[in-house]
């Protein structure tokens, strides 16, 4: 049985890495008893991946990972067992089960929702963070919006217009968030992945400024695949879907 797991990333827990979450999810399928499948060979592992790599430094409310599994109980009692064994930074908050011809989550991911806000002492001087957020929104009604990208083989300019698909003030404080916010649906899938940060980079650049170092708060909201066909997307048309929204409760 495949089975894709949403769970939420927060608090302190934000600055352990990838590697160690693997290491950690491991120890909590353990504890809480998962009959999870098993890979062959002579160094056998549980058969587990995650969508898309979280940033150090970045909490999440939507996160996932795929196992396979033996058996299971209802959904309800799974995320159960799973938040009883887990340490505070961690809460599971969905038990999917996949078709059988499902894909992974990794190859699926197309698309991710984030909010930024400024971290508190770091307010924007001269004019309010709502402001601020808001110019940084309006810098993508043009044709075009290039940022510098560091790649293996030095610095090359890209167009993160098109792959930027919504971008937005939105008012009021949020879960671990103060203030204004701004919200942003990017490109997260294999062929263009966009950060948060270069979002701003690009906006820091446009005023002829260098983005400051720990100014912004970065959570990501969701991961979303696109249901929408190869030739749909070529005209830019998507059909965004969360990666949960794929699977089904167990009963």
């Amino acid at each position: 049985m495949k089975i894709r797991i949403k769970f939420k990333k927060y608090g302190s827990m934000k600055f352990i890495g990838h590697l160690d979450v693997m290491r950690y999810f491991q120890k909590v399928m353990r504890r809480a008893g998962v009959d999870i499948c098993y890979s062959g060979g002579f160094s056998p592992h549980q058969v587990m991946s995650f969508a898309s790599p979280l940033g150090v430094g970045v909490t999440s409310e939507g996160e996932y990972v795929d196992i396979e599994v033996h058996s299971s109980e209802s959904s309800a009692v799974m995320v159960k067992r799973l938040n009883e064994v887990m340490t505070e930074g961690f809460e599971a908050v969905s038990w999917k089960l996949l078709p059988d011809e499902a894909k992974t989550a990794m190859s699926q991911v197309a698309a991710a929702d984030y909010t930024v806000s400024f971290r508190p002492g770091y307010e924007p001087a001269g004019e309010s963070a709502g402001e601020f957020y808001r110019r940084a929104a309006a810098l993508f009604d043009a044709p075009q919006v290039l940022a510098e990208k560091q790649t293996k083989k030095g610095t090359v300019q890209v167009d993160l217009k098109p792959l930027v698909y919504e971008i937005a003030l939105r008012e009021g404080a949020s879960q671990g968030q103060t203030g204004p916010v701004l919200f942003m649906k990017v490109s997260a899938g294999s062929a263009a992945n966009v950060k948060p940060g270069q979002v701003l980079d690009a906006f820091y650049q446009s005023m002829g400024e260098e983005q400051p170092a720990f100014a912004h708060m970065a959570r990501r909201e969701e991961v979303y695949a696109d249901l929408a066909s190869e030739a749909e997307q070529e005209r830019g048309i998507h059909r965004f879907i969360p990666l949960e929204g794929l699977g089904k409760d167990i009963e």
